[in-house]
């Protein structure tokens, strides 16, 4: 951290250099002053002022544990999502709190990642209403009760205790997950897609990540062994394959046709990946995209489902996004849907899909509910992914209880029914016009392309960099886009996520952009990247 901070100071005092006649920006000079103290101040100002006191990194320190002789694994494993960018943000917040006017803006707008009730989206009322009384059933029992919450609630809380032995919520369950709720989001599964699906094949995860990292698990034993990700991807997927000490073989979407997967890409990335010796166990596949935002077409889905039956690769179907579309001429369909109805059935293909409660319109990030269904497995297979979920004892009962209730959601009829429907309705179609305000004030700005959001929470826009800013950032020894984002953040308080911490096409430069911030914040959203990009196209214009 310490390297990192000497590393920052170093770049800004570059741009001075270059740039003399420029004073440096108030919040620019309290960065220097933390590792170049004045010389008139006799106590040195810690270096690590921004960061938490820890030790600092000595590959000859005494302590048993050092960056030399930890898992190597873990070195290679990076997640930008919350990198670099985002622990700058965080301490500029902290010294916001007392240093108001030593930067030009007065808050930190984190659009880096998908967590909606961070930015102000409200919980769905059922939901939480459920969840309240399974977690303090007392409430039950009192009169006063039946005035507070809709007797759907309080009906459903009450089928959800007596699933529960002894309606114990603060108990360990099942490794699976609480066999009642694993029920409910079957028959969710099945209203869905029109096909069949098995309580016995639902594990229930604490959110969508660990049922990733187990899969990833399962499939790994060595770096002979490949993952087909996208490009762009999640970082999720590059982070979990490293730990688990695997190879990630990239295919490329195609931006032009709107993040396009094309199946002549996959072939040709797979025949590449055996000429290395490398053996490919799976294909994952994020639908709705992230961080590209497009929605797969049911004949594209079709033609990956029968690349994976022909290659026997496992499909891993990543579609936490699945209630997020927001354009009238795509839809969502599982993946399951779709290989049921070719005539695919559980001998002809390994299939796993993931689900989280932290996206759709819910977005209970912090409960961290979710859920894989795994289907086409032998049953000594299931037997061994059983084993390592029975590893963690269980996911958290808040989460499985939510995860069950997004599966099953009130009913026509239900007393919540229509306060639910607006709500989620509600929430969606302010997504939809957040996307799209956010699309066409980035459609304007010199030398940005974007494609239209169809889902998802993001936009990815790609950014043509002057060969000056090019340079600048080789100067200060960080990826173009990276530099672009550190500046954007210096300027206007926005977290923005580099495309090199989701990989892109070698010599393209992109961003990541939530469309996630409150409806009223987003004009001004576009109005701060509008003038920071200005500005910044004329300070490094060729």
């Amino acid at each position: 951290m310490r390297r990192f901070v000497i590393g920052q100071a170093k770049n800004l005092i570059d741009q001075t250099r270059r740039r003399s006649h420029q004073p440096l920006h108030p919040n620019n000079l309290r960065l220097l002053s933390l590792v170049h103290p004045p010389a008139s101040d006799p106590t040195p100002v810690s270096s690590s002022r921004f960061f938490s006191d820890m030790p600092g990194s000595d590959s000859s320190s005494s302590l048993p544990v050092t960056l030399d002789s930890i898992n190597p694994n873990v070195l290679k494993c990076e997640y930008a999502v919350r990198g670099e960018i985002v622990n700058i943000a965080q301490k500029l917040q902290d010294d916001l709190k007392t240093n108001k006017d030593a930067y030009p803006f007065d808050e930190i707008i984190y659009c880096n990642i998908g967590n909606p009730q961070s930015l102000g989206q409200q919980a769905i009322t059922f939901f939480r209403e459920v969840l309240a009384l399974c977690s303090h059933t007392a409430l039950l029992d009192r009169d006063e009760t039946h005035a507070l919450f809709s007797a759907d609630s309080i009906a459903r809380a009450w089928k959800i205790l007596d699933q529960i032995p002894g309606k114990a919520t603060g108990a360990y369950s099942h490794s699976q997950g609480i066999k009642g709720l694993r029920d409910a989001i079957a028959a969710g599964i099945e209203a869905r897609d029109g096909f069949p699906a098995d309580p016995n094949d639902i594990f229930m995860t604490d959110g969508a990540s660990p049922g990733v990292h187990m899969m990833m698990q399962l499939l790994i034993s060595s770096e002979k062994d490949g993952i087909l990700c996208p490009i762009p991807q999640y970082p999720l997927y590059s982070a979990s394959i490293a730990l688990h000490g695997g190879s990630l073989v990239p295919y490329y979407l195609d931006e032009a046709s709107g993040w396009g997967l094309e199946i002549s890409e996959l072939k040709k990335q797979l025949e590449d990946a055996k000429s290395k010796g490398i053996t490919v166990r799976a294909l994952a596949v994020i639908n709705p995209g992230n961080p590209t935002g497009q929605v797969l077409s049911e004949e594209n889905q079709r033609d990956i489902v029968d690349f994976c039956k022909k290659e026997g690769l496992v499909l891993l179907a990543d579609e936490v996004y699945q209630e997020n579309v927001y354009v009238p001429d795509k839809k969502f369909h599982s993946f399951k849907k779709v290989a049921r109805s070719m005539g695919y059935g559980e001998k002809d293909i390994c299939l796993v899909s993931f689900q989280s409660i932290s996206k759709g319109y819910y977005g209970e990030c912090g409960k961290r509910g979710g859920y894989m269904e795994v289907t086409g497995f032998t049953s000594d297979v299931r037997e061994q992914i059983y084993k390592v979920a029975s590893v963690n004892l269980c996911s958290n009962i808040s989460g499985q209880i939510l995860a069950s209730l997004v599966m099953s959601p009130p009913k026509p009829g239900d007393e919540s029914y229509e306060s639910y429907m607006a709500e989620k309705e509600g929430i969606l179609s302010s997504m939809a016009r957040r996307a799209k305000t956010l699309e066409e004030g980035l459609k304007k700005l010199e030398g940005i392309t974007c494609n239209r959001a169809e889902g998802a929470m993001y936009l990815f826009p790609c950014i043509k960099l002057p060969q000056k800013a090019i340079a600048a950032a080789e100067a200060a020894k960080t990826a173009p886009d990276t530099f672009y984002c550190k500046r954007l953040l210096n300027a206007t308080g926005i977290v923005v996520v580099p495309g090199s911490g989701f990989r892109q096409v070698p010599g393209t430069w992109h961003f990541r952009l939530t469309i996630l911030p409150q409806e009223d914040k987003i004009p001004a959203i576009v109005n701060r990247l509008t003038e920071f990009h200005k500005s910044f196209m004329d300070e490094f214009r060729n």
